[in-house]
């Protein structure tokens, strides 16, 4: 089983950065690909990234391709997504989670962390 807690979400101005982190128990962690999800009130639960177990692939949503980057570190069984340019429209609740293949589809993944709040204001 794994255990996934968010952190690093909060209030900033549009065009700012924030590094949201994502901290796994666990062994098997480096067995999982890892994602980023987001939902905003009134929305649909949207895919924002996701990276392969080793780390070696990544895919991201156009809505955020060439500002968030994912990445991850096996041995800290870390995995970030740092937010760049950011725009009020990036302001929702921004969750983990850990599946066995690095798709878009949430309904695959299997474990989900409890999320952290990221307000961009204009």
């Amino acid at each position: 089983q794994v255990q996934l807690v968010e952190s690093g979400g909060g209030l900033v101005q549009a065009g700012g950065s924030l590094r949201l982190s994502c901290a796994a128990s666990g062994r098997t962690f480096r067995s999982y690909a890892m994602g980023w999800f987001r939902q905003a009130p009134g929305k649909e639960r949207e895919f924002v990234a996701v990276i392969s177990p080793s780390g070696g692939s990544t895919y991201s949503a156009d809505s955020v391709k060439g500002r968030f980057t994912i990445s991850r570190d096996n041995a800290k069984n870390l995995v970030y997504l740092q937010m760049n340019s950011l725009k009020p429209e990036d302001t929702a609740v921004y969750c983990c989670a850990a599946g066995l293949a690095a798709v878009t589809n949430p309904r695959t993944y299997v474990y989900w962390g409890q999320g952290t709040q990221v307000t961009v204001s204009s």
